[in-house]
């Protein structure tokens, strides 16, 4: 077992097994430790399982990120584990099943990162139909004093922009798109009693009925390929489609087929199946903007979301109302 000094021992443990994106950017003092315990499993010379079934008894509360999955057999291993926190606003990387079936209370990133998400959502749709990043490669090559004015680009007011999740960032991306002059509609798991856009039960008639496709729901079960050849095939060869939800909501092959062959316009996407692996055919698509992931990263949010992890561990271990939980479906 590994040494700790008896004040530390005496304080809640946290168990991590990886690094979260906190502690790579901000150092190991990112969620301040003087009420926690932070056990960094990926610091022990044991075995995972071995150090799990060490700290099996003490370990009350995991915290996680999306690059750590929180399986049924970790959980297992774990039998004093009541509370599971994750950076993420997904919780796709957690066995919620597994949690629920334990009774274990689940928390995640809320809405901390929801206007970030959206802001830039809706520059990759910019960028996509104005061909930002494409004319600025064409200034830096050169090309502009050789080959002349750079090809026209697309206008965003006016479009008509099928909104797949109507969430919170869902609706964040609405509200700024309303501002550019843009129509609106939405497909969500049931339809919003409040929300004056049009409602689509169905994507596919949601595609067929959208110039632009924009991604915001999360990835589970059902929504996993839910943009597949079909749906692409509605958005048709004008349609531009962004993805800032999980990369598996969309068939990525199916999606590189439609943008090499021309059948849907463009795309911008955050998000990848195989993060962080991208299919080498869409670096050679001027029609795509690539992102490596990184919607939630600004520094003002990631702040933010430290105190909203430390707070929701002083909540749980003070027996008090989670802020950010993650209620049954």
């Amino acid at each position: 077992m590994e040494a700790h000094n008896k004040e530390s021992e005496d304080l809640p443990q946290v168990l991590l097994l990886k690094p979260p994106p906190d502690f790579i950017l901000f150092g190991e003092e990112a969620f301040p430790s003087k009420k926690f315990q932070f056990l960094k499993a990926w610091k022990s010379t044991l075995p995972l399982d071995q150090f799990l079934k060490t700290h099996a008894q003490s370990v009350e509360a995991i915290l996680t990120s999306g690059s750590s999955p929180i399986t049924a057999e970790i959980l297992r291993l774990m039998p004093a584990v009541r509370f599971v926190i994750t950076t993420s606003t997904g919780v796709n990387h957690i066995d919620i099943a597994e949690c629920r079936c334990r009774g274990i209370s689940i928390a995640n990133a809320g809405t901390v990162f929801s206007e970030d998400v959206a802001d830039l959502a809706v520059g990759l749709l910019i960028d996509v139909l104005r061909n930002v990043s494409a004319a600025d490669q064409y200034v830096r090559q050169g090309l502009w004093t050789t080959k002349g004015d750079y090809p026209l680009g697309s206008k965003l007011g006016g479009k008509r922009v099928g909104i797949v999740g109507l969430g919170s960032i869902g609706s964040l991306v609405a509200e700024r798109l309303i501002a550019f002059g843009c129509h609106i509609s939405y497909n969500s798991r049931s339809q919003k009693p409040s929300v004056p856009y049009p409602f689509y039960s169905n994507v596919r008639e949601l595609a067929a009925n959208s110039d632009v496709l924009i991604i915001c729901c999360g990835l589970t079960e059902e929504t996993h390929h839910m943009i597949n050849k079909e749906v692409l095939s509605a958005l048709g060869n004008e349609g531009v489609i962004v993805n800032i939800g999980r990369g598996a909501i969309i068939d990525e092959q199916e999606l590189v087929r439609c943008l090499v062959q021309g059948e849907i316009k463009g795309a911008g996407l955050d998000v990848f199946e195989n993060e962080p692996n991208v299919p080498k055919e869409l670096s050679a698509l001027q029609n795509v903007v690539l992102s490596p992931h990184c919607a939630v990263a600004t520094t003002d949010t990631f702040k933010d979301r430290q105190k909203l992890v430390v707070g929701n561990l002083e909540a749980f271990f003070s027996n008090k109302p989670l802020l950010t939980p993650v209620a049954d479906d």
